[in-house]
C-alpha cells in the first residue's frame, strides 16, 4: 500500500502540474516563479516553501519526465533476456513511450525538447545514467563475444551514434513519423552483427576521384 502524501508533497505535485501547464503554454524562457505562484493562487514567498528557485522547479519537472523512462530501462536490465534482445527492448520501450507522448501533443513534445536544450546541466545526470544502463548491456554482450577488439567506452560511443534517433528526443522529434520498431530492430541487428574493431575495408579505400 502506497504511503499517503504529506501536505508538502501534495503541494509540490500541485505546483509541478501548474508548472507543466505553463511550460506547455509559453516555454521556460519567460516563465517566472511569480507566474507559477499566481497560477497557484499563492504568493511567491509561499511557493518558496516548496521549491527554493525556478531551477529547482524545472529540475523537478525533468525528474517527473524521466521517471517512467528510467523505470522502463531498469525493468529491461533486470530481465534475463539475451543481450541483443535486451538492447532492442532498452530502446524500443522508451521509443514507444516517447512516440505516444509526441502523438498526444506534438507542440508540448517540442517544448520539452527545448527545455532539455535550455537546461541541459539539469538533465545531464539522466543522460549519464542512460549511458550507465547501456554500458551494462554492452558488457553482457562483450562477455558473449560481441564487439571484439573494442573497448567499452568506444562501444558505448558507437552504439549511441547508431541509435541516436531512437533515444535523443531532439533528434527524434523532426523525423518521428519515419521511425519504427522494425527499423530499430534492423539497427540493433547491425550493431551486433557488424560492430567490431576489424577493418573490413572502409578505412583502406584510397585514391577516390570524382566521376
Amino acid at each position: 500500500m502506497a504511503r499517503p502524501q504529506t501536505d508538502l508533497e501534495a503541494g509540490r505535485e500541485q505546483l509541478l502540474d501548474i508548472t507543466v501547464g505553463l511550460i506547455e503554454e509559453r516555454g521556460t524562457a519567460a516563465l517566472t516563479v511569480t507566474d507559477i505562484a499566481a497560477r497557484a493562487g499563492m504568493s511567491p514567498a509561499s511557493l518558496y516553501r516548496y521549491f527554493d528557485s525556478k531551477e529547482a522547479v524545472i529540475e523537478a519537472v525533468a525528474e517527473r519526465w524521466f521517471q517512467p523512462l528510467l523505470a522502463m530501462a531498469e525493468d529491461v536490465l533486470a530481465s534475463d533476456l539475451p543481450p541483443r534482445r535486451k538492447m532492442f527492448e532498452f530502446y524500443a520501450r522508451r521509443f514507444a513511450y516517447l512516440r505516444a507522448t509526441w502523438e498526444r501533443d506534438p507542440v508540448a513534445f517540442t517544448t520539452y525538447c527545448e527545455l532539455g536544450e535550455e537546461h541541459f546541466e539539469l538533465i545531464r545526470s539522466y543522460v549519464d545514467l542512460g549511458d550507465h544502463y547501456l554500458a551494462t548491456i554492452i558488457g553482457e554482450a562483450m562477455a558473449d563475444g560481441y564487439f571484439a577488439g573494442l573497448e567499452l567506452d568506444e562501444s558505448i560511443s558507437l552504439v549511441n551514434q547508431m541509435t541516436a534517433t531512437y533515444c535523443t528526443i531532439g533528434a527524434m522529434q523532426p523525423i518521428m513519423p519515419k521511425l519504427s520498431e522494425e527499423k530499430l530492430a534492423r539497427i540493433i541487428d547491425a550493431v551486433f552483427d557488424g560492430l567490431s574493431a576489424t577493418d573490413r575495408g572502409a578505412r583502406s579505400v584510397t585514391g577516390l576521384r570524382a566521376a
